[in-house]
């Protein structure tokens, strides 16, 4: 016999996921996103809801991670700062942090948590810009570099200060820069990668997740 009252399963939902929002002021909300706006730093946080098969090709090879995300970020001109596999609430998450140059000048520094399930994911995204007077902690970390030797410049070339991260032979887009590595951010907590950089670590360690998420079948891939 048919249970014709069979309990329907929970179904996830943009409210699923509760992430910091720093008390920024929130711009919009939907079904599919919310997003928050700090206007003094030119930042945005947005949480993403993808109520479909997610189209990340793995959550568990991290060196296919790291070519993909860097081979994206190239096709824009930018590069890869950070690709990594984490796990938030026992949950595999892919986090990344790439940069994209501006039409002026200066970049856009973009962080993201991707937490896939088989039927859906979410995907919560920091977008920090750089504004007014541009490259300042570029220049500030290359006279430095530059002083030790660590960096050489010569009328036509510079050598040891762009690098890929994970690959030092890629050199499309345009590759991190040795004034992007975290340990400088301390010495620029204003920067947007400073600020991207620092509210994604904080959003992986503080996202709430209600129990809903626990009953999502597992992404496989």
């Amino acid at each position: 016999m048919f249970n014709l009252f069979k309990k329907k399963k929970n179904k996830a939902s943009i409210l699923s996921i509760t992430v910091p929002d720093q008390g920024w002021n929130k711009l919009s909300e939907d079904e599919d996103a919310v997003r928050w706006v700090n206007p003094q730093q030119s930042a945005l946080i947005v949480l993403h809801f993808f109520d479909k098969e997610p189209d990340l090709p793995t959550a568990k090879d991290l060196d296919y991670l790291k070519k993909f995300y860097r081979n994206i970020a190239a096709t824009s001109n930018g590069g890869t700062i950070e690709t990594d596999i984490l796990h938030i609430h026992d949950i595999p998450a892919v986090k990344t942090i790439i940069k994209i140059p501006q039409q002026e000048t200066g970049m856009v520094y973009i962080a993201s948590l991707t937490i896939p399930f088989e039927n859906c994911s979410y995907v919560v995204k920091i977008q920090a810009n750089e504004i007014g007077i541009t490259g300042m902690r570029d220049a500030v970390i290359l006279s430095r570099l530059m002083e030790t030797g660590e960096v050489e410049l010569d009328e036509e070339t510079m050598t040891n200060w762009f690098e890929d991260p994970y690959d030092a032979d890629f050199k499309q887009g345009t590759p991190m820069n040795k004034s992007e590595l975290e340990k400088y951010d301390p010495e620029f907590p204003e920067h947007p990668l400073s600020v991207a950089r620092s509210l994604i670590k904080k959003i992986a360690a503080e996202m709430v997740f209600d129990p809903t998420i626990k009953e999502l079948p597992s992404f496989k891939k």
